[in-house]
């Protein structure tokens, strides 16, 4: 696809903290949290003014839906924006808590699993063509999805059968299928379900759910950018004859739990490989089609994050605790056990394995690391800031964005695919969407600009 969209969805956990008085559930605090933003929705799943969807999962927790990007910078400055809309729904649901004389406080952590050992996701979203053998790219793109693994995660405290142990992901060990329909019943590495959330003709959605979600900008630029390349090679019958894995699932499971990196991952028709040789035959085989066939400086860039990454976790993986949240963390436990004498069963331990998630910037440890410039930045705070409250330009989520910004009175109900007003007319009126890659400001922004509310704007698409 010359254009492509991405989009990255992030189920967010929640718990809170009163002093002196009952406990509040899961969903009690979610309805803290969303009374701020279902004003003009009706409901709990909204659509924001930057064109992002946000709901309750499942009633009990928030999930952020970038708008539809067309670029991967964009991708995950849209992502890092949820984080700064989360946090300001945690201010304002404790602010209201006050106000109704609970004292307490609401936490908020961008991670994958909770200390009853439940897990939710942060799912991968790349459109492609419904002319293409699906399934082809499906298999051929599980061996790389398991093994980015060593550069995409995000850490955690494992208890094994020999005690507490540290992983590199988050999501690998509740993964028990390659391929699947199924999100949760039976978490797979890619979801097949068919929704393409655009012309049907056209276009299938590629939903990756093994990635972890990352707070380090550098970690979600390389998720995006090297599936992005992957997907791009592969259509243009770029790459050479495909990994094949013997067990992937158990070699998810292997890769997240092998600290060094360099234990051999049985492939399928014999032979073996590490993880990190399976992704450097990767690294080498896009980087010549980049170089052969794409200009733009974006690719440049992620072959060269890539290959640094890689060169650094073969040589050096602790020079990666400015870029990787596993290294990070990692590196910060292995601080504190040194420090204080503790074990890796320790509850201290546990505790900042939830704080490093926290999206407020006094509490996360994250945060706290990249305010000290300890993180690598692709963004300054005001990038993100802009990306919390503006729509991208180039896809009909600026559409979406400005409808749902100067029309909130009109707009009854927001998808993906189609938006629907009340005029006052005797009937709702639809605007179908089918399209991802219009709708965007070249086309509408005047059009807009220049309607005094949602039934002239009708009347001026109309015509």
């Amino acid at each position: 696809m010359e254009r492509r969209i991405f989009g990255l969805e992030n189920e967010y956990g929640v718990t809170c903290t009163l002093r002196g008085q009952r406990r509040l559930s899961p969903d009690e605090v979610a309805r803290y949290l969303f009374r701020r933003v279902v004003s003009w929705g009706r409901s709990s799943n909204v659509f924001l003014e930057n064109g992002a969807r946000l709901y309750l999962d499942v009633g009990s927790h928030p999930e952020y839906a970038t708008p539809e990007c067309d670029s991967v910078e964009e991708a995950v400055a849209h992502d890092k924006a949820g984080e700064r809309i989360l946090e300001g729904l945690v201010k304002g649901a404790e602010e209201r808590l006050a106000e109704e004389g609970i004292r307490g406080e609401i936490f908020v952590f961008k991670n994958n699993t909770d200390s009853a050992g439940n897990s939710y996701g942060c799912h991968e979203n790349y459109l492609v063509s419904r002319h293409k053998d699906f399934h082809r790219t499906v298999d051929i793109l599980i061996p790389f999805l398991v093994t980015r693994q060593i550069f995409l995660g995000a850490g955690k405290l494992t208890q094994t059968p020999r005690g507490t142990a540290f992983s590199i992901a988050q999501r690998a060990d509740h993964i028990w299928e390659g391929v699947s329909s199924a999100t949760t019943r039976s978490r797979p590495i890619i979801n097949t379900r068919d929704e393409p959330h655009g012309d049907p003709s056209k276009y299938r959605r590629l939903h990756v759910i093994i990635g972890d979600a990352n707070l380090s900008e550098t970690q979600i630029f390389l998720k995006m950018g090297t599936t992005a390349l992957f997907l791009a090679a592969l259509e243009d019958g770029a790459l050479p004859d495909p990994l094949d894995l013997a067990q992937p699932v158990e070699s998810c499971w292997q890769v997240s739990h092998d600290l060094s990196m360099r234990r051999p991952i049985e492939l399928d028709g014999g032979g073996s490989a590490t993880a990190l040789e399976i992704q450097a035959r990767y690294l080498e085989w896009l980087a010549k089609y980049v170089e052969k066939e794409l200009d733009e400086p974006v690719w440049r860039q992620v072959i060269g994050e890539w290959e640094r990454t890689l060169g650094l976790l073969e040589s050096a993986p602790d020079k990666l605790a400015d870029t990787l949240d596993w290294v990070a963390k990692k590196r910060l436990f292995e601080g504190y056990i040194e420090r204080d004498g503790l074990s890796w069963a320790d509850p201290k331990l546990r505790a900042l394995d939830l704080q490093y998630h926290d999206v407020d910037p006094e509490k996360g440890l994250y945060k706290r690391l990249a305010a000290g410039g300890r993180m690598r930045r692709l963004f300054d705070d005001e990038k993100i800031a802009l990306a919390a409250s503006e729509p991208p330009t180039r896809t009909r989520a600026y559409f979406r964005g400005r409808c749902v910004t100067e029309f909130p009175g009109s707009l009854v109900a927001a998808n993906w695919d189609s938006l629907v007003f009340d005029t006052g007319e005797s009937h709702l009126k639809r605007v179908p969407m089918m399209e991802p890659l219009r709708g965007d400001a070249g086309r509408v922004g005047r059009l807009l600009d220049e309607s005094e509310d949602a039934a002239d704007l009708l009347q001026r698409l109309e015509g």
